[in-house]
């Protein structure tokens, strides 16, 4: 099985900060890092670093070479990566003295793709294949749709949420990865079990997959089987590419064979790893470490 990530590459500009900044303030930064990021590229090497054989195609600048020599060093295929004219994306990120993060995003090469560069690097990949997508990049439409005339699967990550995903052909999808906030954009609903309810009736075929946070997460197949994971009780210093690591290391469990439950304490596992680290990419564990740490962590919810 391979995965094509056809996905956001960025440079992260990183300040921490005593609280976010509010409107009309000047606020100083205790700290600086530049960093790679960009949901795809955190996709991509979490997926990489969990084992699994991944290929990213996207979109940079010339000023993006570092992203690329990133993801090539972390074992991701990088032949599908195109350069543009544009200035590649960023993004201004602010963490708190929570963990907490808010995110000032330029997509610029990420929104250059063109359908007939989705149509020749969607051409390398089969029935078994799967495609996975967030939106920070344009024409997702496109891939989806592409896709699953292909016979590949389909994974969505529809962050972050606004119109063009809304109207984006969702129900082809084969697996939603949503936290609560997207949720509630989609379905306009907000408690979880009432989320899960809503979107299984919008997209009845999809496997969803709900990230609540310190809430865990939720699971529900499209036979309507549901399985709770609880959070594990670590100290945050980033949240910034916990959702990111979620994602990776589920689909790394589905590879693996291992039934939902499994997959979804290997996930959450591997997030709470990625927590308690600075930086996007930079804070994915590998697999060596998530099955490692066995011990390490006490889980704040009870497993269903």
């Amino acid at each position: 099985m391979k995965i094509l990530n056809i996905g956001s590459m960025n440079i992260d500009y990183v300040y921490a900060v005593p609280h976010f900044v509010r409107q009309g303030e000047t606020l100083s930064s205790t700290d600086r890092q530049v960093l790679c990021g960009g949901k795809g590229l955190n996709q991509s090497i979490a997926l990489a670093r969990a084992r699994l054989t991944v290929y990213h195609a996207g979109c940079v600048g010339e000023d993006g070479g570092m992203l690329v020599r990133s993801l090539a060093e972390n074992g991701v295929d990088v032949s599908l990566i195109r350069r543009c004219a544009e200035k590649t994306g960023h993004a201004i990120i602010q963490v708190d003295a929570a963990g907490q993060n808010c995110i000032l995003l330029y997509g610029g090469a990420n929104l250059k793709i063109t359908g007939a560069y989705i149509d020749e690097a969607l051409s390398g990949f089969s029935a078994g294949d799967i495609l996975l997508v967030q939106n920070e990049v344009n024409l997702v439409d496109h891939m989806i749709r592409k896709a699953k005339s292909a016979g590949m699967r389909v994974a969505v990550n529809p962050a972050p949420m606004n119109e063009n995903m809304r109207l984006a052909p969702l129900d082809l999808a084969d697996m939603l990865f949503l936290n609560e906030v997207e949720a509630e954009d989609l379905c306009g609903a907000k408690d979880p079990m009432e989320q899960l309810a809503a979107l299984r009736a919008r997209y009845p075929k999809a496997a969803l997959v709900l990230t609540l946070g310190e809430q865990g997460s939720l699971y529900q197949g499209p036979g309507g089987e549901i399985f709770r994971q609880g959070a594990y009780n670590v100290p945050a210093v980033d949240t910034t590419a916990a959702g990111d690591t979620y994602i990776a290391y589920f689909l790394a469990g589905l590879a693996a064979g291992h039934d939902v439950p499994a997959c979804l304490r290997m996930a959450a596992k591997a997030a709470a790893i990625t927590v308690c680290r600075m930086g996007a990419a930079a804070s994915v564990p590998r697999m060596e470490e998530v099955q490692a740490c066995n011990l390490a962590f006490r889980s704040c919810v009870n497993d269903a």
